[in-house]
C-alpha cells in the first residue's frame, strides 16, 4: 500500500507540474503569495461563503488574474510527496471534560474547505462552463465540443458536492452534541468520489486545449479574460481552478488522517472513521489508476506519432516497454548500422530513421511478434554486447553500446515473451488434450521453417557449406537457406581449445587472404587449422604444431609471433597482446606434444 500511495502522490505531482508548464503567457504572478491563505494544511480558514455567494479574497489580491505561484505549486508538490502525514495514527487520551474536542475542529474546517470548494465548482461549471458554452453556440468562433472536453464531467461533480456531500456534512455537524461522528457520513458518499478519475485522466488534455484556444480565439480569451477578472474568480486565472478537483481527494485524505488520529481510543466514530479513511484512499488509487492510463496513451500517441501513424501499429491496448537505438550486425556489410527500436508488450518494431524527418521520425521496417520470440546473448569477440532477437517474422542479431544496456534489453525482451507465455498459459491448458506432452514434444521437433533463421553473415563462409566448393561471382554464388539459414560448422569455440581471427603475414599464405580464423581443434589438439571464415567446412591450411619453435616476430610489434622448423616460417598477428600471449601459450604446448586429459582441460579460448 505504501508504493501505492507513493505512485499516486508522484502522478499527482507530474499533474500539477502540467499544468504549471500550461499557464498561459498573458496571466504572469504578481507577487502575491497565494500559498500563504489557500489550502494551507496547518491553517484553519474562516467560514467561507457558500456557493452561490460571490468570493471576496480581499483587495490585497489586485484586480488582474494571476495565476498559482511557483513557492505555491512547490510547497504543494513537496506536501503530496512528503509520506509523513501518512505514518500510522496513534490514539490519544484526552483528560478533562471541560477540554475543547479536537476532531470537532477537525470535522469544522472539513466543512469549511467543502463549502469554499464547492463555491469553486459551482464557478467552473455554472460560469465558465456556462458561458463558454454559450459563447460557442451563438458565434460558432469554437467548437462546442473543445469547451465539453476541457470541462470534463465537472458538472457531474459539482451536482455531487453541493447536492449530496456538503449538506450531509452540514446536517452532521450541526448534531454534532447529540451524533458526533462523520465517519458513516463518508463511508456512505466515498464510493461516488472514484467518478473523479476520469476528471484527472482528461487534465493534461484539457490543459493543452486550453492553452490552444486561448491563443487561436479571441472570443475565447475575451470570455476567459471578462470572468477572471471579476470578483468571483478572486483575480485568479482558469487554470488554477480547474487544479482544485486534482488536489481535492488529497485533502480530504490529510484531513481524515488528521481526525482520525484525534479520536479517543475509545471513541464511537473511530472503527467507522478508519473504515471512511480506507475507503478514501481506494478512491485516490482510482484516481491514480486513471492518471497511469492516461500517461500510457499518451506516450503511446507520441510514438505512434514519431512513427507516422501507420494504421497496422495504432492499437491503444499497447504498452510501450523500452525504445532506444541499437546497432544491427549485418550478414553483408563489415560495420554495424544503426537502427532504433520499439519493443511493445505484443511487438517488437525494428526501424530506420528516416533521412528527411518531417512529420515521422522513423520507418518501420520489420513488425516481430513478442509471441514465440526467443532472445539469447552471443559471443562475438569481432561484436562484443551483442545479443540475438529471434521471432517468426525475422531474426535480428542487434549489438548494444554498453554490456550493462545490452542486459537491460535482453531483460526487456524475456519480461515481454514471459508475459505473453503466462498470459497463453491457461488457453494452452483448456486446448491441451490427454496427449498434450506428446503433441508439444512433436511441435518442437517440426520448429523448423515456423522461426526466421539466423542467417551466417557473407564473410564468416568462402565455400559452400555442403559441398565445401568456393564460391564466386559466376556459377556458384552465394545464397541462405530460407528455413535454417546455415547448416553447421566443425570450427566452432566449444569444440577447440583455441580459436580466434589472426592476421596472416607474408608471401607464405598466398591467395587465403588477409586474415584467417584458426583453430586447435580438442579432438586433434596438435593441429593448427587455418580457414578463411569461421563457418566454413574445410580449412585452407593445416600445420602440424608437433617440433615447432614460437618466436617473437622480427618486426616489433608485440603482437607478432611466428611458427619455426626446418625453413618453414609462419607469421602471425593477434589483435590485442593478450590474446597473442595465449596463443603462444596454446602453441607451445601442442609443439611440446601435450594433449589434453579431461575435456576442459587446457582450454584458453573465450
Amino acid at each position: 500500500m505504501k508504493e501505492a500511495s507513493e505512485e499516486k502522490l508522484a502522478s499527482v505531482s507530474n499533474l500539477v507540474t502540467v499544468f504549471e508548464n500550461s499557464r498561459t503567457p498573458e496571466a504572469a504572478p504578481r507577487g502575491h503569495r497565494l500559498e500563504d491563505a489557500h489550502h494551507h494544511p496547518e491553517c484553519r480558514p474562516p467560514r467561507s461563503p457558500g456557493p452561490w455567494e460571490k468570493l471576496n479574497v480581499g483587495e490585497a489580491m489586485g484586480s488582474e488574474p494571476r495565476t498559482v505561484s511557483g513557492r505555491y505549486l512547490n510547497s504543494l508538490k513537496n506536501k503530496l510527496s512528503s509520506g509523513a502525514w501518512r505514518k500510522s495514527c496513534q490514539p490519544v487520551t484526552l483528560s478533562g471534560s471541560g477540554m475543547q474536542e479536537p476532531e470537532k475542529k477537525i470535522v469544522q474546517e472539513l466543512l469549511e474547505t467543502e463549502q469554499a470548494y464547492v463555491a469553486r465548482l459551482h464557478l467552473l461549471d455554472q460560469v465558465f462552463f456556462q458561458e463558454l458554452l454559450s459563447a460557442a453556440r451563438r458565434s460558432k468562433a469554437f467548437p462546442e465540443d473543445v469547451v465539453r472536453v476541457i470541462f470534463s464531467n465537472i458538472s457531474s461533480i459539482y451536482q455531487f458536492h453541493s447536492q449530496f456531500f456538503l449538506p450531509e456534512l452540514q446536517r452532521r455537524l450541526d448534531d454534532w452534541t447529540a451524533n458526533p461522528r462523520i465517519g458513516d457520513v463518508i463511508q456512505k458518499l466515498a464510493p461516488f468520489l472514484k467518478m473523479y478519475g476520469e476528471y484527472v485522466k482528461n487534465f493534461e488534455r484539457a490543459a493543452e486545449l486550453l492553452a490552444t484556444w486561448t491563443e487561436k480565439s479571441p472570443l475565447f480569451q475575451e470570455v476567459l479574460t471578462r470572468i477572471q477578472s471579476g470578483e468571483a474568480s478572486g483575480s485568479l486565472t482558469l487554470q488554477h481552478h480547474m487544479l482544485e478537483p486534482v488536489q481535492r481527494i488529497p485533502r480530504y485524505e490529510l484531513l481524515l488522517k488528521e481526525y482520525v488520529q484525534k479520536l479517543p481510543a475509545q471513541a464511537p466514530d473511530r472503527a467507522d472513521a478508519q473504515k471512511a479513511l480506507d475507503m478514501i484512499f481506494s478512491a485516490a488509487q482510482h484516481s491514480n489508476a486513471a492518471i497511469t492510463e492516461m500517461e500510457r496513451l499518451q506516450d503511446l500517441w507520441e510514438v505512434y506519432q514519431r512513427l507516422g501513424l501507420e494504421d497496422d501499429i495504432v492499437d491503444p491496448s499497447n504498452t510501450l516497454l523500452r525504445e532506444g537505438p541499437v546497432f544491427k550486425i549485418s550478414f553483408r556489410r563489415n560495420d554495424p548500422m544503426e537502427r532504433y527500436l520499439f519493443l511493445f508488450n505484443n511487438m517488437l518494431l525494428y526501424c530506420v530513421p528516416r533521412v528527411i524527418q518531417v512529420g515521422a521520425q522513423f520507418q518501420v521496417r520489420t513488425r516481430i511478434d513478442v509471441a514465440g520470440m526467443k532472445v539469447r546473448e552471443l559471443m562475438d569477440a569481432e561484436f562484443p554486447h551483442s545479443f540475438l532477437v529471434s521471432g517468426k517474422q525475422r531474426t535480428l542479431e542487434l549489438q548494444a553500446r554498453s554490456q550493462e544496456e545490452k542486459i537491460s534489453w535482453m531483460q526487456a525482451f524475456q519480461a515481454a515473451v514471459d508475459q505473453i507465455e503466462k498470459r497463453n498459459e491457461t488457453f494452452k491448458a483448456a486446448a491441451q488434450g490427454p496427449e498434450g506432452d506428446t503433441q508439444e514434444q512433436e511441435l518442437q521437433s517440426e520448429e523448423l521453417g515456423l522461426r526466421a533463421p539466423q542467417w551466417v553473415r557473407d564473410k564468416m563462409v568462402t565455400m559452400c557449406m555442403r559441398c565445401q566448393e568456393p564460391f564466386n561471382a559466376l556459377t556458384r554464388r552465394r545464397h541462405h537457406c530460407r528455413a535454417c539459414g546455415y547448416k553447421g560448422s566443425s570450427a566452432t569455440p566449444d569444440q577447440s581449445l583455441m580459436c580466434s581471427f589472426l592476421q596472416l603475414i607474408g608471401d607464405k599464405w598466398g591467395k587465403s587472404g588477409p586474415r584467417g580464423w584458426c583453430v586447435i581443434p580438442r579432438d586433434d589438439p596438435l593441429v593448427l587449422y587455418v580457414y578463411a571464415a569461421p563457418q566454413d567446412m574445410r580449412a585452407h591450411t593445416s600445420i602440424p604444431l608437433l617440433g615447432y619453435q614460437v618466436t617473437v616476430g622480427p618486426q616489433g610489434d608485440p603482437r607478432v609471433f611466428q611458427l619455426q622448423q626446418s625453413g618453414q616460417l609462419y607469421t602471425f598477428k593477434a589483435e590485442t597482446e593478450e590474446l597473442k600471449g595465449r596463443w603462444v601459450k596454446a602453441m607451445e604446448r601442442a609443439a611440446s606434444g601435450w594433449s589434453p586429459s579431461w575435456p576442459n582441460d587446457g582450454d584458453l579460448s573465450d
